[in-house]
C-alpha cells in the first residue's frame, strides 16, 4: 500500500525528521537511510516498523539540523594562508585578478564546523526521543494506508459482488443443467447407434454418464460460492489479510478456468470469460493491500 509520513521533533541541541515512505510490495521490505553516527537507531527501527507493518516497500529517513550557536566554525588558518599566497603569485603570473577572501573560505577543508560538546548522557535520551518521533511518523503512516485500503474495500467488494452475479447466471444458464447435458448426449448417443450399430447401448450410456459428470459444473460453482464468501470475510476483518487473499485469487481463478473448460455453449464461455476478467481485476487489487 502506498503512504508517505513526516515528524519532526528536538531538542535543546538539534531537529530531527523522520520520512517514512511506502509503496506495494508482496512481503515487508526496509530500506533506512541514516545519518552518520546514528546507525544504532536501526535495529529499533526496524522492530517498530515490523510491529506495525506486515506488507510493503518502506523507505525510511532521518535528517539532523543543529541548532544555530550548536556549532563552532573552525579556521584552518594555515591552509588560508598558503591559498591565499599561492592564489596571488598565479594571478601575477597569469595577469588575472587575485582570489577574494569569501572564494577563499569556501573552499573545502578552510573552515571545519566542530560540534560543541554534549553531556555524555545526551545520546541515550535523544535516541529514545527520536525513536519515538519514528513512531509518530509511523502512525500517520499507518493512518493514511488505512484510509487507502478503505477505498479499496468498497471497490473490491463490487467486484466480488460481480462475481457472484456471474456465478448465479452460469447457475441459470441451460448448459449448466445436467438435464440439459443429458438431452443433448442422448440425441448424440442415438445418432452414433444409429451409424455405428456394432456399439451396444450400455456401453454408450457408460460413457454418455462420464461425459455428463465432467460437464457439470455445479460442484465449481459450490466452490466458486465459498470463495467469495471467505473473501467477503477477509475484507471484513479489519487485519492484515493480503497474503490470504492472494491464496483465495489463486483458488477463485482455477474455477473460473474450469467453468470455460467445461462449457458446451457460447453463452457460458461468456460467463466463464467474464469472471476471469474480474477475478484477475480483483488480483490486482489484492495486490495493494496489506
Amino acid at each position: 500500500m502506498t503512504g508517505f509520513a513526516r515528524a519532526q521533533s528536538e531538542d535543546q541541541w538539534q531537529t530531527w525528521t523522520w520520512e517514512a515512505k511506502s509503496v506495494n510490495a508482496r512481503g515487508l521490505d526496509l530500506r533506512f537511510r541514516l545519518p552518520p553516527g546514528l546507525d544504532r537507531l536501526e535495529v529499533a527501527a526496524r522492530a517498530a516498523v515490523s510491529a506495525r507493518f506486515k506488507r510493503g516497500n518502506l523507505a525510511l529517513g532521518l535528517v539532523v539540523a543543529r541548532h544555530a550557536g550548536q556549532a563552532e566554525p573552525q579556521i584552518n588558518e594555515d591552509l588560508l594562508g598558503m591559498l591565499a599566497k599561492r592564489g596571488l603569485a598565479l594571478a601575477s603570473a597569469n595577469g588575472v585578478a587575485p582570489p577574494t577572501m569569501d572564494g577563499l573560505l569556501a573552499l573545502r577543508g578552510v573552515i571545519d564546523v566542530a560540534a560543541v560538546d554534549e553531556p555524555d548522557e545526551e545520546p541515550e535520551v535523544r535516541d529514545a526521543a527520536m525513536l519515538a518521533t519514528l513512531v509518530d511518523a509511523l502512525d500517520a503512516l499507518g493512518a493514511m494506508r488505512r484510509d487507502e485500503g478503505a477505498r479499496l474495500r468498497t471497490v473490491m467488494t463490487g467486484q466480488l459482488d460481480t462475481m457472484d452475479g456471474l456465478r448465479h447466471a452460469a447457475e441459470a444458464c441451460a448448459s449448466a443443467h445436467p438435464d440439459a447435458a443429458r438431452n443433448r448426449l442422448k440425441e448424440q448417443v442415438e445418432a452414433l447407434l444409429q451409424m455405428s450399430p456394432a456399439l451396444t447401448e450400455e456401453r454408450l450410456n457408460q460413457e454418455a454418464a462420464l461425459l455428463i459428470a465432467k460437464a457439470d459444473i455445479r460442484e465449481e460453482l459450490d466452490r466458486l460460492a465459498a470463495h467469495i464468501a471467505a473473501a467477503r470475510e477477509l475484507l471484513a476483518a479489519g487485519e492484515a489479510v493480503g497474503r490470504r487473499l492472494d491464496f483465495l485469487c489463486q483458488e477463485l481463478n482455477r474455477e473460473a478456468n474450469t467453468v470455460c473448460s467445461k462449457s458446451g455453449d457460447l453463452e457460458l464461455t461468456r460467463i466463464g470469460l467474464d469472471l476471469k476478467a474480474v477475478v484477475e481485476q480483483f488480483r490486482e487489487q489484492v495486490q495493494n493491500i496489506e
